[in-house]
């Protein structure tokens, strides 16, 4: 009888350790085991089926300062996943004829200036309007986005730009502009600032108690978080701002336990007369009838053979991720404190874990062996058409981008960082990057050698330009034998890729075809400029040479 008893209790406890190791929640915790050692910043996540929890759970801490740990109820600054949220809030105002998706924005903002083509709610819904990204406005006029005095100084900078990135409807640019703008619209047309609008007619209706527009920073957020950079040594840093109060494109805060209501709502469907959560999930049109993959304030993609839809954020410190898979009826949200962290990347493992019998498709391994390695695709690229640039480095074995590893899912393929894939060709001898997406080629470019230019070329473009779409003036000196940009304490050091193209860093400047005088441009009110400055989502901003008064 012993014997049996033993025997018994020997498979009881075999089995349990067999369902241990078999069990998605130990494998999660696993998963985000680095974050909960003791005195770092770390991730609350939940994992939703049917409607319900079936993982929970908070890692690290909330305040290295104070020593209070991160819990579920940990209220997070959202980035860019609040721009659902607007755009919910848009839709519902629409319903209730305070606005129509179709509208100019000039109904409502009448202070922009005329691009020559109307710019709908809609296309900046889909973030298809060629409104320049103002994080890349703030950051060229010398400011940081945490000292901005209000919302009102940064309409202004806004409407301050005389040209749009690309004609409206053409190309998908994404910018926080656009959601930073409709939240302006929303609080003009139905008279309630976006917070007051969205707590009506989504937060309160839902049960999110503890989630908010945040559109003043002399309101106190029970249970908000801090947020950290990784610093030397494993230390960390503070990069958090209980100042910054601009919402629309991002600006939301809530926590995991708020966000169950908001799950369950894309199958109740409970707010308004019905249409939102099929607007939600609509894919915006480029002007020639292409799709694009992202609807209104959420991205739509597959991963691994079924349809997602999803959406990130990232500012100061808070990194944060929800990801749907609607016909699942699963969902993975993460919020983290570290600015180092990958809440995507950490969401799309939780979903390996809990829907590896539903996947379709798995990544193809290749053997190392047979892979070139990423010192191959590693440089600067241009694009000649968009006069962006996009750089890749090579690190311990890994090809990085935008700051991150990039995916590798074949020998010359790599995933970016929103799930679409660049592509790498050597052209007779000259290494090739294009970035399709979805209704668009997005960027095309070879990759660049710094042109060698005499010291009475380079000192043709010698001086102080000044821009007023910025309200900056920037000076252009030469060092070592390479062209310098210096604005404020921005020192910037620029290649030539042609005799009156240079790049450095994120940016591009195309001077005047002679260098020396200005060029006229037709198609935008034969504005004058010297050179047109270039990112990857602020594009073609004028600076004329500055000539002091002699008075």
């Amino acid at each position: 009888m012993m014997k049996t008893l033993l025997v018994l209790l020997s498979l009881t406890i075999a089995n349990a350790a067999f369902a241990a190791a078999d069990d998605p929640a130990q494998k999660v915790n696993q998963v985000f085991a680095a974050f909960g050692k003791p005195g770092s910043p770390g991730c609350v996540v939940g994992v939703i089926r049917n409607g319900s929890f079936i993982y929970r759970k908070a890692f690290g801490c909330a305040s290295l300062e104070l020593g209070v740990p991160l819990t579920p109820e940990s209220v997070f600054y959202m980035g860019s996943v609040s721009k659902q949220f607007t755009a919910a809030s848009v839709v519902l105002a629409s319903e209730q004829g305070y606005l129509s998706l179709d509208d100019d924005v000039h109904k409502y903002l009448p202070e922009l200036p005329d691009y020559g083509h109307p710019v709908t709610l809609r296309q900046m819904l889909h973030h298809t309007s060629g409104f320049r990204d103002f994080f890349d406005l703030i950051a060229l006029s010398g400011r940081k986005a945490a000292e901005l005095d209000s919302a009102a100084d940064l309409l202004k900078l806004i409407a301050q730009q005389k040209g749009l990135n690309n004609v409206p409807g053409e190309e998908w640019i994404y910018s926080n502009s656009n959601y930073f703008l409709l939240g302006q619209v929303v609080g003009r047309a139905t008279k309630k600032s976006l917070a007051q609008f969205a707590a009506e007619n989504i937060f309160r209706p839902l049960g999110m108690k503890h989630t908010l527009f945040y559109d003043d920073n002399t309101q106190i957020v029970p249970n908000r978080v801090a947020a950290y950079d990784g610093g030397k040594n494993g230390d960390f840093l503070v990069d958090w701002s209980t100042s910054y109060n601009i919402v629309g494109g991002g600006g939301l805060m809530s926590n995991i336990d708020d966000f169950l209501f908001w799950d369950r709502n894309f199958d109740a469907n409970k707010l308004g007369k019905g249409t939102l959560i099929e607007q939600l999930g609509s894919p915006g049109a480029l002007n020639n009838g292409n799709r694009i993959n992202y609807a209104l304030g959420l991205g739509l993609g597959k991963y691994r053979g079924l349809p997602t839809v999803e959406h990130s954020g990232a500012n100061f410190g808070y990194r944060t991720e929800y990801l749907r898979f609607p016909k699942q009826r699963f969902s993975v949200i993460v919020l983290c404190n570290l600015s180092s962290s990958d809440p995507e990347a950490l969401a799309h493992s939780v979903a390996d874990l809990y829907l590896e019998r539903d996947f379709t498709s798995d990544p193809t391994p290749h053997p190392k062996s047979a892979l070139p390695g990423p010192e191959n695709f590693a440089g600067t690229y241009l694009d000649p058409r968009t006069k962006t640039i996009y750089n890749f480095s090579a690190n311990d074995g890994k090809l990085m981008g935008w700051g991150a590893v990039l995916e590798r899912i074949d020998a010359n393929k790599f995933y970016d960082l929103q799930g679409d894939v660049i592509s790498f060709e050597s052209k007779s001898g000259t290494m090739h990057a294009s970035l399709p997406i979805p209704g668009e080629l997005y960027f095309s470019g070879d990759r660049v050698v710094p042109m060698q230019l005499s010291a009475s070329e380079l000192n043709r473009f010698v001086g102080n330009f000044h821009s007023e779409e910025l309200g900056v003036t920037y000076a252009l000196s030469v060092d070592n034998g390479r062209l310098i940009l210096n604005m404020n304490n921005l020192r910037v050091p620029l290649n030539a890729a042609s005799e009156r193209e240079f790049y450095g860093r994120s940016i591009v400047l195309v001077f005047a075809k002679n260098g020396l005088e200005k060029e006229r441009e037709p198609d935008s009110g034969h504005r004058a400029f010297d050179f047109k400055l270039f990112t990857q989502s602020a594009r073609g901003i004028i600076f004329s040479r500055f000539v002091e008064s002699s008075h």
